[in-house]
């Protein structure tokens, strides 16, 4: 008999293909007529049909705004960086974060007792589980994304709740992240990669792509990527699979695309996060590695996502989304704690985790005018649920080591003592989460199309509950609404240029503070849910396009609530020690310059520089008032450079140079992680064997080896320091055929 898990995956396989019947029968029923590429209809605000690409490849002329579609970079009242599959590509990037170490606004972190990566933006933490995939939240693999699954890596900067919903982990306050699957190109498309990391760490790529039918109005795409050894990071061995089917269909009124994802990652003696105690320690060599030898993290994703949108009449046009994810993750970590002198001490850490999502959204847009001023109306409604067993098991007995000198120690073992927390071969669920959301919103175009304006408002319900590890009763419930509202506008004074204001809010769950704390005392609001917290976004900025350069100024300010525990000593509560309050605030403000493009032939330029003052206050009872918040350095930049050599026709080199200033890693300010900048250099020659397209690249990234905590945070109130990748030399060559 199947299992539930088999069961699951051919629902979802034939979720997608019914998604995908009426593209696949058009295909079917339509000879071929090679009569040429399907023509190019520039469709605003759709939900399926990216940006071009701009001068240079690297980035796209726009991207995804949430609800209201794909939108060009110039009429967008927000900022935001779109890049290619180009790009990752060219620079060998294996996942999401290689992608954005290009983006000088964002930088990776580390999650919780685990691999999983995260990503600040401006200052705040986008959780990778809460990436959207072609628009739908919770259904990409939770820790690691590959590149190979992707056509586009969207940046959207500040608090999107009104354009994306809510994000169900409780994150994206300071930026989201969309990441775009592969579509079938015009041409046909068979290329195989072969490479090789300097360590011991083998690669193997194939990418096929078709088009059919009618102006090749139907396409597929399938994708089969395999990464095997020793990484740059002593030790650290590492196995990944991916594989990836896609199906689009561009007809005249009738736009489909359907994507069935499958990754499998293993990671031996993965590079754990350090957390520092009474002081840094100074960082250790950059290939080092001081996890324990029989540490790993596994993680096995299925997933698939189809969307549909349909123009009902020349003005209106409807669509609708579905995705699931099935997965599966086990883990054993030992992550340490260390002092100033290295000195470290870990616990080991077993867990186990099972995760059923599904996520959708329906939505109509609508063109009309009202005297001299044109509207695009747009209603949408969103819904997202998780389902996840977990189980865990702590183990009492230290391990005692050094950073700097790592001793191999055997795993503790239950007679050591244990604090369980389920059954890790039968977790029971500890969590279900449920949003819903509804959303409206008008753009209106007026004095000949200068002036955008775009109003709007979003309801939503956050539900959460939590249950006991080892006996599955309900811990909490958490239930409550609340409403987003955003504005924006748009001022066109000529093709080149635009300037634009936004106010748009993010979301969170509230707390629910406990009945007792830890160290007895009773709270007099303990287990009494909090509102949703909004973080409030004011943001203007202009941008700037040549048609060949392009660049965006940006000073924007985002506040975010916090909550704290004050004494509490009012007679007619007796018994109450406490009370959880929610008066503290960090408030990050700060300047983005970007820029990007090809401004000279053969010269493309990526990069930009960020000026960051993150917050805090209201403080409990002013203890750390005005101080900078964990993992926010006041100045982050970034400039990489390609520069194609006109003398040997398809060599193309390139240099890229990363900068970030000081961190604190503690609310006091008393620990601080020195700056780092990092230099990356690159080859790749175009050229051909026979008739078929070669193209070789090297490259080289850390080249002076520098050893650097280049991340601190990674999760709310935490300050994890990461520890940067060393010098790492990766080679590949792929062949068309």
């Amino acid at each position: 008999m199947p299992t539930e898990r088999v069961v699951r995956s051919r629902q979802l396989a034939m979720a997608c293909a019914l998604a995908l019947a009426p593209g696949l029968l058009a295909a079917q029923q339509t000879p071929a007529t090679g009569a040429g590429e399907l023509e190019e209809i520039v469709v605003t605000g759709s939900q399926i049909r990216l940006p071009d690409p701009y001068a240079g490849g690297q980035v796209a002329k726009g991207g995804r705004v949430g609800i209201l579609g794909n939108l060009e970079l110039l009429d967008t009242p927000f900022s935001g960086t779109n890049y290619t599959a180009d790009l990752m590509l060219n620079q060998q990037a294996d996942g999401v974060s290689e992608v954005l170490l290009n983006d000088p606004f964002v930088r990776a972190a580390q999650g919780f007792g685990n691999t999983q990566e995260v990503y600040l933006i401006r200052g705040y933490p986008a959780f990778s589980d809460d990436m959207t995939y072609n628009g739908i939240y919770g259904i990409l693999p939770r820790q690691f994304v590959a590149s190979e699954l992707l056509e586009r890596v969207e940046v959207f900067r500040g608090a999107s709740a009104f354009l994306n919903g809510a994000a169900p982990g409780g994150s994206n306050l300071g930026g989201a992240i969309n990441l775009v699957p592969k579509r079938a190109p015009d041409e046909p498309l068979t290329r195989m990669t072969v490479g090789y990391e300097n360590a011991a760490a083998a690669y193997l790529a194939a990418d096929v792509g078709r088009r059919f039918g009618t102006d090749q109005a139907t396409g597929i795409r399938a994708n089969a990527a395999w990464r095997n050894g020793e990484t740059s990071i002593e030790d650290v061995e590492r196995e990944l699979t991916v594989l990836s089917f896609g199906v689009d269909h561009r007809g005249e009124r009738l736009r489909l695309a359907a994507d069935l994802g499958y990754q499998d990652q293993h990671i031996d003696e993965p590079r754990p996060q350090v957390t520092p105690i009474g002081g840094i320690p100074d960082p250790p060599d950059a290939d080092s590695n001081f996890a324990q030898p029989w540490t790993y993290s596994d993680e096995e994703q299925f997933f698939g996502v189809a969307r549909a949108e349909y123009d009902i009449t020349n003005t209106a046009a409807i669509w609708a989304a579905f995705g699931l994810r099935d997965g599966e993750e086990q883990n054993q970590f030992a992550n340490p704690s260390a002092t100033a002198d290295g000195a470290a001490t870990a616990f080991r850490f077993d867990n186990f985790r099972e995760d059923e999502v599904t996520s959708g959204e329906i939505g109509l847009r609508w063109d009309f005018e009202t005297g001299p001023v044109g509207h695009r109306l747009i209603v949408s409604a969103s819904t997202y649920s998780l389902e996840s067993k977990n189980a865990f098991t702590f183990f009492f007995a230290p391990l005692v080591s050094d950073l700097n000198d790592p001793v191999d120690l055997p795993p503790p073992t239950p007679a050591g003592g244990v604090f369980p927390g389920g059954d890790l071969n039968d977790p029971h669920v500890t969590l279900k989460t449920d949003t819903q959301s509804y959303a409206i919103a008008d753009s209106l175009r007026f004095a000949d199309g200068k002036f955008l304006l775009t109003v709007g408002l979003r309801e939503q319900n956050l539900q959460n509950e939590t249950f006991d590890y080892n006996t599955g009763d309900r811990l909490s419930d958490y239930d409550e609404s609340k409403a987003t509202p955003v504005g924006g506008l748009v001022f066109r004074p000529s093709e080149s240029w635009s300037f634009y204001a936004n106010y748009i809010e993010g979301l969170i769950a509230g707390d629910i503070p406990p009945a007792t704390l830890f160290t007895g005392e009773t709270v007099v609001n303990g287990g009494v849910a909090e509102d949703p917290y909004n973080a409030e976004q004011f943001e203007a900025g202009a941008k700037f396009d040549s048609g060949s350069y392009g660049a965006t100024l940006s000073i924007f300010q985002i506040t975010r609530p916090f909550g704290f525990f004050e004494p509490f000593d009012d007679p007619s509560t007796p018994g109450a020690d406490v009370i959880f309050l929610v008066d503290g605030e960090q408030r990050n403000q700060g300047i983005e310059l970007s820029v990007y493009g090809e401004p000279l032939e053969g010269f493309r330029v990526l990069g930009g520089i960020m000026y960051l003052d993150a917050e805090l206050n209201q403080t409990q009872g002013g203890l750390n008032e005005g101080n900078t918040a964990v993992g926010s350095p006041e100045t982050q930049a970034n400039l990489n450079v390609e520069y194609d050599v006109a003398a040997l026709g398809g060599l193309t080199l390139e240099g890229r140079v990363l900068y970030t200033s000081s961190q604190e890693a503690d609310a006091a300010n008393t620990l601080t992680v020195d700056s780092w900048t990092r230099f990356d250099i690159g080859a790749r020659y175009e050229t051909e064997w026979g008739d078929r397209p070669v193209s070789l690249r090297a490259r080289i990234d850390n080249v002076f080896n520098e050893e650097n905590w280049v991340s601190v945070g990674g999760f709310p109130g935490a300050n994890y320091l990461v520890l940067g990748a060393p010098m790492t030399l990766v080679l590949s060559a792929s062949v068309g055929f």
